[in-house]
């Protein structure tokens, strides 16, 4: 990887492939390509399979260790250990080697060249500072997100030396065993008001990275427009006035359309129904299809959609102790106007005009 002066992260791009095949009507990849390919898809649903069975493999693992082997110690002082270290990701999460260790693992180099994921700054983060970033859109797994923050595939640590990224998810995500090691080790924290608190109030060198639209975000499938949910978003504009960090706004182009969703408008069953779970449990089953291993039809794979992540300039916020409703609403004016702008100008580079910005 080499950094561009106008600050972009640039990966070898995949050679060209033999053309696939179909049967039945089902489009198959060709049956011999390069193994680099090959390790970019394993990458890619070996981290798809850790978000979604991660804990339930570890669980399964952990009773088989416990009930069927004489290893029963394994499990006994795993869960002891977990307990133990159950509210690590409000407190700012893991710092140190571990940290450095996990995101410079070798597969996030190809799980970011699988879509391929780059990274561009647009302006200089002072090390000595905190940030506040907010991460748009939410997509269906944040998989620009994750690449660019939750690791170092994307090459964060080359455009922005001296600051360590932290993306922020649900607290729930911790509470599997197993992920919870991958998250952690990736430098993530919880996206509660304590876990963020933690993490603005350290010594200058973080950056929190939010995503502000959160699991309701992901529902939206219109296929010509970004409905980003943000306008009853303030309380990480408090935060921010709060500590006097500095906002910085960021978008994943290309992350609506890594996966196709199945059609949910508002007022129909499906949305009604996903609507419902929100309210009651805190996220709603997302119906998407993607892309299989060895096939392009079906799947649960993401398809390969390059997505560009664009971090915008640092909006300056002056720390208020108790800011009013009014220094609330202008800042949050402020930081959607910024974004607003930071998508109209790089969309036509890195996103497709044809698809409308629409702020929620």
């Amino acid at each position: 990887m080499t950094e561009k002066k106008n600050g972009t992260t640039e990966f070898n791009p995949p050679p060209l492939y033999p053309e696939t095949f179909k049967l039945f009507g089902i489009e198959f990849a060709p049956r011999f390509i390069p193994l680099e390919r090959r390790m970019q898809t394993v990458a890619t649903l070996w981290w798809l399979l850790s978000l979604l069975l991660g804990g339930l493999v570890t669980s399964i693992l952990m009773a088989v260790l416990f009930f069927w082997t004489r290893f029963w110690y394994v499990p006994v002082a795993y869960l002891t250990w977990m307990v133990y270290d159950l509210d690590t990701c409000n407190r700012g999460g893991r710092t140190g080697w571990i940290v450095d260790f996990v995101r410079g693992w070798r597969i996030w180099k190809h799980y970011r060249n699988f879509f391929p994921v780059k990274l561009i700054k647009t302006a200089e983060l002072d090390r000595n500072q905190n940030y506040l970033l907010g991460s748009h859109p939410h997509g269906v797994l944040c998989s620009g997100a994750f690449s660019c923050f939750a690791t170092d595939g994307a090459g964060f640590s080359t455009l922005f030396p001296g600051i360590v990224p932290h993306l922020l998810t649900l607290e729930g995500n911790f509470w599997m065993p197993g992920f919870r090691e991958m998250l952690l080790g990736g430098g993530c924290g919880a996206a509660t008001k304590r876990g963020m608190e933690a993490l603005l109030g350290k010594p200058g060198g973080h950056a929190s990275v939010l995503v502000v639209g959160g699991a309701p975000e992901s529902l939206n499938s219109d296929k010509d427009k970004i409905k980003l949910v943000i306008n009853r978003r303030k309380g990480f504009i408090k935060l921010a006035l709060r500590f006097g960090v500095d906002l910085v706004p960021t978008f994943s182009f290309g992350e609506a359309h890594v996966y196709n969703l199945i059609p949910n408008p508002e007022g129909s069953m499906i949305r009604r129904v996903q609507d419902y779970l929100q309210n009651i449990v805190g996220f709603a089953p997302v119906l998407f299809t993607g892309r299989g291993i060895f096939q392009y039809n079906f799947g649960i794979v993401p398809r390969r959609t390059p997505l560009t992540v664009v971090v915008g300039a640092p909006i300056t916020v002056e720390k208020v102790a108790n800011p009013s409703v009014e220094e609330i609403a202008n800042l949050h004016a402020k930081y959607v106007e910024e974004l607003t702008a930071l998508y109209n100008k790089y969309n036509p580079v890195y996103g497709d005009t044809n698809v409308e910005l629409v702020i929620t």
